[in-house]
């Protein structure tokens, strides 16, 4: 089978969330399955910067935007059984980041124009063209208004992956032929119409041969309005294709027992390692070396998406128990200045570094005790998958690929690799949490029980590149 992967970033060429984990892992996982998979993104200004000396020049040609013929550069790098593609325009993507620009419609749309130009150019044609999120939500529209017209197209099937649907590519309709090139009718017939503006992503899952979500409880949330953000009638009436897919991690990468960035390796059965660990971060941080007090940690996103709010409202009672807190994030000014005074509130006891650096989040994955997830809304998560893999218990909201991922303890069984609550609720989520605390402090065996079952999860690549080599099939 060939598979295109078309994506806006990927590890570990570029990054800005969750989707270029997956982007980076996924196509080798089906490249090991015996697939010929490659992937393409833009070539943004990081990516030069970076991996200059390793980018083959391929081709240039022109690309038809709308009115406009567009210069398009094509570069590619091989790694890992996988070949790359950058699709090059100095105009659209030398700049300092990769989203956030007055013209990223017109960015993407260029972008995706030219991925389904570039096909006919691949020394293979695809089978399956698998897309992400709004940034390539237009391949599938762009192959299927082809296929009308070109013989070459009508056999290519596309798949749309949704990483979180509150992004959608949302325009005015008069950038339908402006911009994009596209007949009205797209509009007036409703593929891509949405309260009087055209939606990118409502198209490519109206279009598209196969709609996944990246975990099975995410992809039945999409159906409620709570979560489909105005999308959820589209998404019920494509239900027959749509398909709920765990993400993975990189079970290499995150594995403690090799990780060279954290102050001692451990594995399964010897977690010795582990309170070597603590030390480290409690030292790190600021916080009091204390062996024998649990720390409660938090590697997101300073929003209110994450729930901070619930931190916010229940961090003084939590604090009355002999618990830690450490905090790795940056984001909303008020979350910031929260988590500055919660320092300076109890000192030795909270700690927070208001930025990222990889290294420091894996110190914190492997010293902490317990890590929190309380997501309004979380489409897979992967922070909690890791946390487990480093035996550090996670407590989550049951949402999305949290609930699919962590089972709550059960006292009289024993069942259960971490802690969770359903409500979106304080107290709720205050009584978990002192319940994790509780453990710790006065049953260690279980506790210890609970790590070594979270640190054995099957959380591969292997495992999601098998479910969709299996979607690819049934579409083609």
């Amino acid at each position: 089978m060939n598979i295109l992967f078309v994506t806006s970033e990927a590890v570990p060429f570029c990054k800005t969330g969750g989707l270029a984990d997956v982007a980076g892992s996924l196509p080798q996982a089906l490249a090991k399955n015996g697939d010929f998979v490659s992937v393409v993104l833009p070539l943004y200004q990081t990516v030069m910067d970076k991996f200059r000396d390793e980018l083959k020049f391929e081709r240039w040609t022109y690309v038809r935007l709308a009115w406009r013929s567009v210069y398009c550069g094509i570069f590619s790098i091989e790694r890992d059984g996988v070949k790359w593609y950058f699709i090059d325009n100095e105009f659209y993507f030398k700049r300092p980041d990769l989203y956030g620009y007055y013209d990223d419609g017109e960015r993407f749309g260029y972008f995706s124009r030219a991925v389904t130009e570039m096909l006919k150019e691949l020394p293979e044609k695809p089978d399956v063209v698998h897309c992400n999120d709004w940034q390539s939500a237009l391949v599938p529209i762009y192959i299927r208004d082809e296929a009308v017209r070109d013989d070459f197209y009508k056999s290519i099937r596309t798949v749309i992956t949704i990483h979180n649907i509150e992004y959608q590519g949302r325009y005015g309709r008069e950038t339908l032929a402006d911009i994009f090139g596209l007949d009205h009718g797209w509009y007036s017939g409703g593929t891509m119409a949405f309260d009087g503006d055209i939606d990118l992503l409502k198209g490519a899952i109206v279009t598209a041969d196969a709609v996944t979500a990246v975990s099975p409880t995410y992809a039945q949330e999409l159906k409620y309005a709570y979560f489909a953000h105005g999308l959820e009638n589209v998404i019920s009436m494509c239900e027959g294709k749509l398909h709920g897919v765990l993400n993975g991690i990189d079970m290499n990468s995150y594995d403690p027992s090799k990780d060279g960035q954290i102050a001692a390796q451990y594995g399964v059965n010897n977690l010795s390692g582990k309170s070597i660990d603590k030390e480290q971060l409690q030292t790190t941080m600021g916080l009091q070396v204390r062996p024998d007090t649990p720390v409660l940690a938090m590697v997101t996103r300073l929003v209110s998406h994450k729930g901070l709010d619930l931190v916010c409202e229940t961090l003084d009672a939590v604090m009355e128990k002999d618990v830690q807190v450490a905090v790795l994030g940056k984001g909303d000014a008020q979350y910031e200045a929260f988590f500055n005074y919660a320092c300076q509130r109890y000192p030795g006891r909270v700690a927070v570094y208001l930025g990222y650096s990889d290294a420091l989040a894996r110190q914190i994955y492997a010293g902490a005790d317990l890590f929190l997830m309380p997501s309004k809304s979380e489409p897979c998560g992967l922070s909690q998958m890791i946390a487990m893999r480093y035996g550090t218990l996670p407590i989550v909201r049951e949402t999305g690929g949290l609930k699919d991922t962590v089972h709550a303890y059960e006292a009289w069984s024993g069942a259960g690799n971490g802690f969770s609550f359903a409500d979106y609720n304080s107290g709720d989520m205050c009584h978990v949490i002192c319940e994790a605390i509780d453990l710790y402090h006065n049953n260690r065996e279980a506790f210890a029980t609970l790590q070594r079952r979270g640190m054995e999860e099957d959380f591969s690549w292997a495992r999601s590149a098998k479910a969709y080599h299996e979607i690819y099939g049934s579409i083609l």
